[in-house]
């Protein structure tokens, strides 16, 4: 078996049989047992050993004279088991003695950062997630210093996400290691994943794995979707905000045999309620329906050592904007009232499936597939956009090690397709992308100072042509609790201009493509290089445990897909004639301060410029200075499981450069710049058992507001009308309660 499937990845690697001990290492948080990446585990007076894997799974080398087994994590006591045979192991830490423990478990599981790990990733629980209206995944980073949150237009009410300074098509994001919001899910796609059916989210910074990709580019963004086997078997959130939004989210599960388990998973929003509250006759947030269901297969034979996933989900999403008295059945395409109407309809079907040799236990084939059908239909005021996208993909991966678990080999073959059918007003653009790709990946861990990860691939695709990606991450640790960090790597994409800047739409401007010959839309793929270093530093002050966090990163484009906004009355997109980068320095505070409170804090600096064809400019509406702050307190849970939690979060954004107005007429024209804005959320939530809480909760409860978001409110089917000049909240403060019931 092993000889064909070297043959089959074409890729020569010397393994050497050696015994191997597995198992898993588990932690407590909220009364259930939920994986412990990152932990440390290792024979007593060797250097042989391993750190866990994101499932809590790790694989080492044993030998009859190895008997003691030691196992390790901060802020967890350090346990030392006795190991007289080649069992399978399964472990739970416990939190260490000078903290709380609930507060312990709960700080290290909703956000941890690995000293060990090559790259740069947080970890994000489903814990942190709970620490706000997590009503979907684009609402998931509200607490996070590392990924901003801002809505992209004044109408639609959709959140964008940015990372290092870049907008999230440059970012990979995925369910499950599976490319998930691409192509014409970009806009929206984060809204489409519900916050209760996150288990936890990886967010790197910088290029990552070759493994899942040649697009990513800032980053890459994972979310763990939760398990049929480890979810609750029957969960119920309901949730109820002042702006007229109402969601119910539904989990069931059950254990149909010993080897199978199902989850199905229901979500629906709604929002039928109209606000004006800063009296521009258009609604402060759109009105909206939401059907969402995913069906969840798992399957386990440990016997034979394989795992699989069938997922199968269905979405129906349907939102109304724009003016308070636009009706769709009378006033769609008349200048009666400006509105709009996104409805969009998507169906996915993906496959997981995991095998590991039970002879030889750090080999593992792993397999992939998704396809997803995506339709939107859709109008802003008399802009009509539609898209249909067809993809599929398919990943194989193999896992093996060379003489021993310091040296890590990964490699296969990936496949890709899309098809895309456009309506743009009149114009039709119709295309298909297809690509072929090789990858191998080498992971060196010395168990101590020393983490290297090497990659590279080939790809074949029909219209980007053939290209090689490598990427490089790099961690040391001269001393204790320390790691300096260093990536660099390459990413290539070819931009989805219609469907990634749909917010062009809800204004007057005119569309211009600026052909040069390339083969998507007339333009070339985007590159660019990005290059990060950081430093992650731990210690005790005033014995407690805090850490800091330092690091850099640049974005070089070679080239890029220029939105041009300087001009108010059109919209270019061209490619790069010059230089475009970004840098982004962040400095990050953490200190659990007393028992059962954390603190986090940040600072934000984003160097940002491109040579547009006016001339070298500020990208708009980012802000060069962010700061952030949250703190988060827990009591200690008592013998019923009752506690209190509270979270507060505080945001305070920077001037942004707004695109030029000075060819608009004078009572249209803005400043340069937009005033400084904070913002504060707070949450309460009362557990009163394991199987029932409730939360109460605002944001933006400071009642920051913009005035006049949209230019020419009174006037949207004249020249000047436009909803793109958004820095800050348009509806105010808005507060919310809901509830929480399980049964495990």
């Amino acid at each position: 078996m092993r000889k064909y499937i070297i043959i089959l990845l074409f890729c020569p690697i010397y393994l050497f049989s050696q015994e191997q001990l597995e198992g898993v290492v588990l932690e407590t948080s909220s009364s259930k047992e939920m994986p412990l990446p990152g932990a440390n585990v290792y024979w007593l007076d060797s250097s042989v050993g391993a750190i866990t894997r994101e499932d809590g799974a790790f694989s080492l080398p044993y030998k009859f004279s190895y008997n003691k087994l030691v196992i390790s994590y901060v802020g967890f006591k350090t346990d030392t088991i006795t190991v007289t045979s080649n069992i399978f192991i399964r472990h739970v830490l416990q939190p260490s003695d000078e903290l709380d423990a609930v507060t312990v478990t709960s700080r290290k599981q909703a956000t941890s950062k690995s000293y060990l790990k090559a790259t740069n990733t947080l970890f994000v629980s489903s814990d942190e997630l709970l620490k706000a209206a997590c009503c979907n995944l684009s609402e998931s980073f509200e607490t996070n210093p590392s990924i901003d949150v801002n809505f992209a237009d004044a109408v639609s009410g959709t959140k964008q996400i940015k990372m290092l300074g870049l907008n999230s098509p440059y970012i990979l994001i995925a369910t499950e290691n599976i490319p998930a919001i691409r192509g014409a899910s970009q806009a929206y796609g984060l809204s489409f994943i519900p916050g209760t059916w996150v288990e936890s989210i990886q967010i790197t910074k910088g290029t990552g794995s070759v493994v899942n990709g040649f697009e990513s580019i800032a980053g890459q963004i994972n979310a763990e979707l939760v398990k049929p086997t480890t979810d609750d078997k029957l969960f119920v959130n309901a949730y109820a905000g002042v702006n007229g939004r109402l969601e119910l989210n539904t989990h069931i599960n059950q254990k149909v045999s010993d080897k199978w388990s199902t989850g199905l998973y229901l979500h629906g929003n709604l929002r039928n309620q109209k606000f004006d509250n800063n009296d521009d006759a258009f609604l402060d947030v759109p009105l909206k329906e939401q059907i969402n269901v995913m069906n969840r297969w798992q399957y386990t034979n440990g016997e034979k050592g394989i795992v699989s996933f069938i997922n199968l989900r269905y979405l129906n999403d349907n939102t109304q904007s724009g003016q308070v008295d636009f009706n769709p059945e009378t006033d769609k395409g008349t200048t009666n009232f400006w509105g709009s109407e996104i409805n969009t309809e998507r169906f996915e079907v993906t496959t997981k499936l995991g095998y590991v040799n039970p002879e030889i236990p750090y080999q593992s084939l792993g397999f992939q597939t998704a396809f997803s059908r995506h339709i939107q239909d859709s109008y802003f005021g008399l802009n009509f956009y539609n898209i249909e996208h067809n993809s599929f993909y398919s990943n194989l991966v193999y896992n093996s090690i060379i003489s021993d678990s310091r040296h890590k080999v990964k490699t296969g073959l990936s496949f890709t397709y899309d098809h895309y059918n456009e309506l743009v007003n009149t114009d039709a653009y119709e295309r298909t992308e297809n690509s072929v790709g090789g990858f191998f990946e080498y992971s060196y861990d010395d168990l101590d100072k020393i983490t290297m990860t090497a990659g590279v691939r080939v790809d074949q695709h029909n219209r980007l042509g053939f290209f090689v990606t490598p990427r490089l991450h790099l961690r040391y640790s001269p001393w204790e609790k320390s790691a300096f960090r260093a990536s660099i790597g390459r990413g290539k994409r070819s931009a989805n201009i219609f469907a990634e800047n749909q917010n062009m739409f809800s204004s007057s401007r005119q569309i211009n493509i600026l052909n040069s010959g390339g083969k998507i839309y007339g333009l070339d793929a985007e590159i660019a290089w990005n290059y990060g270093i950081s430093y992650l530093q731990g210690f005790n002050l005033f014995e407690r445990k805090a850490d800091i966090t330092l690091d850099f990163y640049r974005t070089d484009f070679q080239n890029q897909i220029v939105v041009d906004w300087e001009n108010p009355f059109e919209v270019n997109f061209y490619n790069l004639d010059g230089k475009s980068y970004a840098n982004s320095f962040q400095f990050e505070f953490n200190y659990n301060a007393f028992e059962g409170f954390d603190l986090r804090t940040a600072y934000k600096h984003y160097d940002i410029k491109t040579d547009y064809n006016s001339g070298q400019l500020e990208k708009p509406l980012i802000p060069k200075h962010r700061l952030f702050a949250n703190a988060a307190y827990e009591t200690s849970e008592k013998e019923n499981g009752s506690q209190w939690k509270f979270d507060a979060t505080y945001n305070w954004l920077g001037s942004q450069r707004f695109p030029s107005t000075e060819l608009s007429p004078t009572e249209f024209q803005l400043d340069d710049y937009s005033p400084t804005i904070g913002t504060l959320n707070l949450q309460v939530t009362k557990v009163f058992s394991p199987k029932f809480e409730v939360y109460l909760g605002g944001e933006n409860v400071t009642n920051v507001r913009q005035n006049n978001p949209i230019i020419s409110a009174d006037n949207p089917f004249g020249s000047n009308f436009d909803s793109n000049f958004v820095y800050g909240p348009i509806f105010g403060s808005m507060y919310y309660a809901g509830l929480r019931y399980r049964i495990k």
